[in-house]
């Protein structure tokens, strides 16, 4: 399954999987989008059926590209697989999550 992102109602929801081949179109697809959301950038992760590190290596491009842009940026139902690789990698707590 291919990786899809839109802008609806202010925040920017990912669907799919996260993985090597995708996460590069999502890079390339989210400039635009975190121009268009101002100050608060919010992503919905709800609808990411797979991730591999690419997708972690993604949230941690997120967060930097919205601290050069000096936005705020926050993650919303991050998927568990997600969440549990973070964990291991030691970067949970430095991920800016709401629900």
């Amino acid at each position: 399954m291919t990786a899809h992102i839109q802008l609806n109602e202010g925040i920017i929801r990912v669907s799919g999987d996260l993985n090597a081949v995708s996460v590069p179109k999502l890079l390339d697809a989210t400039a635009d989008l975190f121009r268009q959301s101002g100050q608060q950038v919010r992503i919905d992760l709800a609808e990411v059926t797979r991730a591999d590190s690419s997708g972690l290596a993604l949230l941690i491009d997120w967060m930097r590209t919205a601290r050069q842009q000096h936005q705020q940026l926050s993650f919303r139902r991050l998927p568990a697989q997600l969440l549990e690789m973070a964990r291991v990698s030691g970067i949970e707590t430095l991920l800016p999550l709401s629900e």
